[in-house]
């Protein structure tokens, strides 16, 4: 009879699996666009606020999580149907209403609801530009799956120093350099199938590399200051939400400001991607 697999090598095993089911599946709702990725999105983004809400202690102030579910309901639902006016309107008197109903967590909660609306917001905005919008999109989330990936394994063959060990122990310089790397590598086959620019394109994933991974920072940051290890168990071999989807966050955000100042709201996409 053949060992058991150690911890690492079955958690290994089930961040995979997972991935081979999530991936293709945020691909095939990314292409088809429109209100089912909004749908995901808001979903999502919902999820987020739960574990944020939970991570720091503020899962019992009930006023507050469901006045934050609604804005973001509410928030997805208007960037689903143009209306972005509303949309701001909701997220910011919500962030208000989140504060004023969680105590002494009030800046935690409100902070929350921000984490989870800017992504939302940002996700939505770059798949709207047409076929533009969708390769910008996969741009973004095939960046970030690289870093991750390249983070990992770079991190665990190389070793050496550690990136941050205050905050996230695990981490290490060879980690962070091997998912730039990943990313970079991205940037060349995407120029070379025609999706932009090659100098542009090895930017916006070197920008975009380096944000995901403060955003995964930041991230265990928060939970190390409220003693958290995992934002839930959600996921299988990934955690939660927030632990899945810490740099996409921060990249998307990033993203989508990005082609916002370059394209407007009908141009995110173009505006990312072409210079």
């Amino acid at each position: 009879m053949s060992p058991a697999p150690e911890p690492a090598s079955r958690n290994l095993l089930m961040r995979v699996l997972a991935a081979l089911v999530l991936a293709p599946l945020a691909v095939a709702i990314a292409f088809v666009g429109g209100k089912l990725w909004a749908l995901l999105v808001t979903a999502a983004a919902i999820g987020l606020f739960l574990e944020w809400m939970m991570i720091v202690g503020a899962w019992r102030r009930s006023a507050a999580v469901a006045t934050g579910v609604a804005v973001l309901a509410v928030a997805g639902y208007s960037m689903a149907t143009g209306r972005f006016s509303v949309a701001v309107a909701a997220t910011v008197i919500g962030i208000a209403a989140a504060a004023l109903t969680s105590g002494a967590q009030r800046l935690w909660a409100a902070g929350g609801l921000l984490y989870a609306a800017l992504p939302l917001a940002g996700s939505v905005l770059v798949r709207l530009d047409g076929r533009e919008g969708f390769l910008a999109l996969i741009f973004v989330l095939v960046v970030v799956w690289v870093t991750d990936i390249g983070g990992y394994f770079a991190g665990r063959g190389i070793g050496g120093p550690k990136l941050w060990p205050r905050v996230s122990p695990r981490k290490t310089w060879a980690g962070a350099i091997g998912g730039l790397g990943g990313s970079l590598v991205v940037a060349g086959l995407a120029a070379a199938v025609g999706v932009g620019r090659a100098g542009t394109l090895v930017a916006l994933a070197a920008v975009l590399s380096v944000v995901s991974q403060f955003g995964d920072l930041f991230e265990s940051a928060v939970k190390r200051r409220f003693g958290v290890k995992d934002s839930s168990q959600v996921i299988p071999g990934h955690g939660g939400l927030l632990d899945r989807l810490d740099g996409f966050v921060a990249a998307i955000v990033v993203a989508a400001l990005i082609g916002l100042a370059r394209g407007g709201i009908g141009g995110v996409g173009r505006g990312l991607l072409v210079w």
